[in-house]
């Protein structure tokens, strides 16, 4: 019986895994999805990209879990990666959905294909945070309307803190057991950090006929994947 907790990306909070936790629940598997300070119901909360890596390492704790499947869906691969390295034993597997993995001193502005100073900007222009997506931006990702409405109306806005700050990694991401879950209507290819990382013995690719937020455009689906990695 694995112990899976739950990270959805940007925007998001734990509401977004409710069709995807039945089925692993239902395998005889224990499900956590989690929310991550300052987003959705805990809006509000200050955070950085450490409080968020603590968020997630503290529900692990607090509850005790063992055998964790730890799966981050897009911005939350970045606190996922360094959690799962302070996790010790507890881990059985790291499942990246779709998602950035951390740079040990890089961050996820860092990373933006416009550069840094002009994510940086986005967010000064925002009052310090990343404002959700809107409807012309989920076009061709395979959400039906009902899919992109419910998406659009969960999110809020993301935290800017947590996007600016550097990763910090203690060992080499490659020795992780780690899957990529790539959604190939996102790009047929993982970027170049993913596609080295999928050069290590520890990890796998694993694909999807779907866009960039599969647990709602195909939540069945994705837990039969995640089912696999407990196996």
């Amino acid at each position: 019986m694995a112990d899976f907790v739950l990270v959805a990306g940007a925007w998001l909070g734990s509401w977004a895994w409710d069709e995807v936790v039945p089925p692993l629940r239902a395998a005889g598997h224990n499900a956590y999805p989690l929310t991550l300070s300052g987003l959705a119901e805990r809006r509000g909360v200050a955070a950085g990209q450490q409080t968020h890596v603590q968020d997630i390492v503290d529900e692990i704790e607090r509850r005790d879990l063992r055998d964790v499947v730890l799966v981050g869906h897009s911005y939350s691969g970045i606190p996922v990666g360094q959690a799962a390295e302070r996790i010790g034993d507890r881990l059985t597997r790291v499942v990246f959905v779709d998602s950035e993995v951390p740079v040990d001193g890089g961050s996820f502005a860092s990373g933006w294909w416009q550069g840094q100073a002009a994510f940086e900007a986005l967010i000064a222009d925002n009052g310090g945070y990343w404002p959700p997506l809107g409807a012309a931006d989920l076009d061709g990702q395979g959400l039906t309307d009902e899919q992109a409405t419910r998406l659009i109306d969960g999110s809020t806005p993301h935290p800017g803190a947590t996007l600016s700050e550097p990763a910090v990694l203690t060992r080499p991401l490659g020795e992780l057991p780690s899957t990529y879950t790539k959604c190939l209507l996102d790009g047929p290819e993982p970027n170049d950090t993913v596609a080295k990382l999928l050069t290590s013995d520890q990890w796998r690719l694993v694909t999807m006929s779907t866009g960039h937020w599969p647990m709602i455009s195909q939540p069945t689906e994705l837990a039969q994947i995640l089912l696999a990695e407990a196996a």
